[in-house]
């Protein structure tokens, strides 16, 4: 193995990731639908800029910029594997005038000026109308103009809002899920108990907290939000991967230190249960846990309020055809 200099090193780490891959695997990058973002096709959580390079591999929760951690950390060379790949292909570095990424203020979207049709969506997902009224009166959730998202808003302690995500009302095609621009994730959706509780309820929608409150018919936990989890793909090594406690989840605990159990209610599927293992891992010795995933496989709590409310209509259905 050739001899390699520091000051060689580190002019092969300015060889940014985006130029290796355009240069010697182009059949490999698959362009997104976002403005200058590719993907990969053998990794499909993994989003790379063309103008930046910035990249992030979503479901390993890892990322950078220059194609020697990308060789490193997404293509398992090693540091001196691809050191000598990088000089056996000739790379120029060319400094590059990159603008800074502005980062967008966070808005909430326009009000809708009723909610008739988040109220019927949810109300169709099992969603009964009191948990819904609920926080349309807490201003946690509402309807927004002109294309009819619901809303769920995360507010901080202050009350401010500093979160939402968005879920389409259309129900044809695959469903409309973002956050809104500028989004805190120390602030996801929130849904408060009717009276005092030391207990948190964790989920990784805003629309399973509604879900798993129909269900049970009781406010007396808090719920809360993730805003999505991080979990390696089934049969995936776990080598590189390293959980990270959610923002969400570290930001109301340290604001609530009268909390002392912890209700893991995340989806019931392999991700769910990675992340359901872990987070428990992580707060066991503060909090007491409680695991309390859905029943069925593969389900998560909206898709047990969904059930349970088609079962019942089908069932008054059947009893007006008598």
């Amino acid at each position: 193995m050739p001899w390699v200099s520091e000051e060689q090193i580190q002019e092969l780490k300015q060889i940014r990731a985006y130029e290796y891959l355009r240069k010697n695997q182009p059949n490999r990058l698959k362009k997104t639908r976002t403005v200058n973002e590719w993907e990969l096709t053998d990794h499909d959580s993994f989003k790379i800029n063309e103008v930046t390079s910035k990249w992030h591999w979503k479901s390993r929760d890892i990322g950078g910029i220059s194609a020697l951690r990308f060789l490193t950390q997404v293509d398992g060379f090693s540091f001196m594997e691809a050191v000598n790949l990088l000089q056996e292909g000739n790379f120029v570095y060319i400094p590059q005038d990159i603008p800074a990424a502005e980062k967008k203020p966070f808005v909430l979207p326009e009000k809708n000026m009723n909610n008739r049709r988040i109220l019927q969506y949810l109300s169709g997902r099992g969603i009964s109308e009191d948990v819904i009224r609920y926080c349309l009166r807490l201003g946690i959730l509402y309807e927004s103009s002109p294309y009819h998202n619901a809303v769920f808003v995360g507010k901080d302690e202050a009350g401010a809002a500093r979160y939402a995500f968005l879920r389409g009302t259309y129900t044809r095609g695959k469903p409309f899920k973002a956050e809104v621009s500028g989004s805190d994730k120390r602030f996801c959706f929130l849904l408060p108990p009717k009276k005092e509780s030391k207990r948190l309820a964790v989920y990784e929608a805003a629309i399973e907290t509604l879900a798993h409150l129909t269900l049970e018919e009781t406010a007396g936990k808090w719920r809360l939000s993730l805003g999505g989890i991080y979990a390696p793909k089934e049969g995936e090594s776990t080598r590189s991967s390293s959980f990270k406690a959610p923002p969400a989840l570290e930001a109301f605990l340290s604001g609530h230190p009268e909390i002392e159990e912890i209700e893991i209610c995340t989806n019931n599927d392999y991700a769910g249960r990675w992340a359901a293992e872990h987070i428990a891992k992580f707060y066991q010795s503060r909090y007491r846990i409680i695991l309390n995933l859905p029943e069925k496989e593969g389900c998560d709590y909206a898709d047990l309020a969904k059930e349970k409310y088609e079962e019942r209509a089908a069932r008054q259905r059947e009893a007006c055809s008598r």
